[in-house]
């Protein structure tokens, strides 16, 4: 890899003025192995914040290379971008770009990340308001003096406040943000400033870090080959929600190797290597199979309810080999990632890492059985199951797994008595990673005692239901107008409510209902993991195997 560019990088300033108008015009580009638009409305926020106040926000860098004419997505912004010789390919700097170019643009400005506004009144950034207020002015407004001046022509009311707001624009169109251009033909030199700038302390990701070693040229079309496509496309197919891109790093490593954290600059560099591409593929398929395994057979539905993610990263490396295990082998399959999910990687030495290592280790090419008897072997715990329902925190293994319980007793929407389905638990989630916005208070939870506050009793899997506690509380207390009986009785049963439990709610002894309703969780949770990590019952192989090995130990009999 050459360790020189052909000139010195050059610095320059750009206000943000001229930074958002040379996005807009199709300048400014994204290569194509860069991680997708990752900030949420609040960094968006805080961005604008540090640029009112002048804080700095943050060198630039720039690779000039020509670049084609084509249709850029910047954001939520469309952009038809014309053919030019020194385009701007940012190396580092895509978030605040982002931000900047939508945020301040009519149309990017309707996305909800980037629906920013300027509250006269409180001198700060807010959220634009569904309905028109003089004194939060929306951002494109504010950035376009013209239309400021409109704005203020249009709300006489708000005068006063004119020389306050011209302020912020001056602020925000002059303040300057450093950058350096790097002019360089050769795409590895761009790669190695990528592994160089996470050394030194801009931390990038490991998969982040191996898209941009192996990214190949800009001229490659095929731009779905990454794996923010792969975790899309499996997330639009199977409903699954988006996996991270580690997550999907470990798969397409874990069917090339055993050693899923090992050394990446020169994964694909072998003389008789598959290379980047077919890699890819394949690790997309073999995470598919792995996903589907999660939600047909083992009671996984969404990413959310993963209780750990090196799992997953197993379970591709077993589907890589094995397309279609066998029935038994299935179960046995079912079994281990509950018995594994319970006992957790700290059963192994060196935590998460040496656990995906180990258990990848027991997963061997031509020999199935082989394989789930090691992965079986690995984590074969003969305690009794349990799970600490004390503490319900949606990122939490022992949560996620109760979320898994709770979506096993068929959950139903308690307005309207139907069955919730895997579409309901995906549109409420999202991109989401944790289960917290399909997850509701049954009880105000001022109205539960300090100390039982964290239980999980007080919580039930809803999706989609934007209700509070109070709400909820009546709806599982008394029969809404127009549910059948039985229907309402099917709906209590699937959350987990007895008819006494109603009726504690109904008359608010909300301290009784989630001690009942405690106990008969632990019970449930209890039956569910006994059904499927089957602790008791031996680890037998298929019976297939088993004549084959009596064939071969009497092959030599005459």
């Amino acid at each position: 890899m050459p360790t020189t560019i052909d000139s010195r990088p050059s610095a320059i300033t750009y206000d943000v003025e001229a930074l958002v108008k040379m996005a807009w015009d199709g300048k400014i580009r994204i290569p194509h192995f860069q991680r997708d638009f990752r900030w949420g409305w609040e960094d968006v926020r805080k961005l604008f914040d540090s640029i009112a106040k002048g804080y700095p926000i943050g060198s630039l860098l720039l690779w000039t290379r020509p670049a084609e004419a084509e249709t850029i997505q910047l954001g939520a912004l469309r952009i038809n971008a014309p053919a030019l010789s020194d385009a701007f390919w940012v190396v580092d700097g895509q978030q605040r770009l982002t931000s900047l170019a939508n945020t301040l643009h009519p149309d990017g400005h309707l996305q909800a990340k980037f629906s920013l506004a300027y509250d006269l009144r409180a001198e700060d950034f807010v959220h634009t308001p569904p309905i028109e207020d003089p004194y939060i002015i929306p951002l494109p407004v504010l950035f376009d003096l013209q239309q400021l001046l409109k704005w203020f022509a249009r709300y006489p009311l708000i005068a006063e406040h004119l020389d306050a707001a011209t302020n912020i624009t001056r602020k925000i169109r002059q303040f300057e943000v450093p950058a350096y251009l790097v002019s360089q033909e050769d795409p590895s030199v761009l790669q190695d400033i990528f592994d160089r700038m996470n050394s030194y302390g801009k931390r990038l990701s490991r998969a982040e870090i191996f898209s941009a070693l192996n990214a190949g040229d800009e001229s490659d079309k095929d731009k779905s080959l990454t794996f923010d496509g792969i975790s899309a496309r499996i997330d639009a197919d199977l409903l699954f929600g988006r996996i991270d891109n580690d997550t999907v790093l470990g798969a397409v490593l874990a069917r090339r190797g055993t050693e899923v954290r090992r050394d990446i600059r020169d994964e694909f560099t072998g003389k008789d290597d598959e290379g980047r591409d077919v890699a890819y593929r394949a690790g997309e398929e073999a995470l598919r199979r792995a996903v589907v395994f999660l939600q047909s057979y083992a009671g996984v539905p969404h990413i959310s309810m993963l209780a750990y993610r090196y799992l997953l990263v197993v379970l591709s490396r077993l589907f890589a080999f094995y397309p279609e295990p066998d029935t038994r082998n299935l179960q046995l399959l079912r079994r281990w990632y509950w018995q594994a999910a319970v006992a957790g990687p700290e059963q192994f030495k060196g935590g998460t890492p040496n656990a995906a290592r180990l258990l990848c280790t027991q997963v061997i090419e031509n020999d199935l059985t082989a394989s789930v008897q090691g992965l079986l072997a690995a984590v074969r715990r003969r305690v009794k199951p349990t799970l600490d329902l004390s503490r319900f925190a949606t990122n939490e293994a022992s949560t996620k797994m109760l979320l898994c319980v709770w979506w096993s007793l068929k959950p139903r929407n308690p307005k309207t008595g139907e069955l919730y389905d895997l579409t309901d638990l995906a549109d409420s989630l999202m991109d989401q990673q944790t289960a917290r916005n399909a997850v509701r208070y049954i009880a105000p939870r001022n109205a539960i005692p300090l100390e039982n506050r964290p239980w999980a009793a007080n919580r039930a899997l809803m999706p989609g239901l934007d209700i509070d506690g109070r709400e909820v509380s009546a709806l599982i207390s008394t029969i809404p107008i127009g549910l059948e009986e039985a229907v309402w009785a099917a709906v209590l049963e699937s959350h987990t409510i007895t008819e006494e439990m109603a009726l504690l709610a109904r008359l608010e002894r909300f301290k009784e209902f989630i001690h009942l309703r405690q106990s008969l969780l632990e019970e449930s949770a209890d039956s569910f993991l006994w059904h499927m990590a089957e602790w008791e019952f031996e680890d037998t192989p298929p019976l297939s195997s088993l004549l084959l090995e009596d064939e071969d130990d009497g092959g030599s009999d005459e």
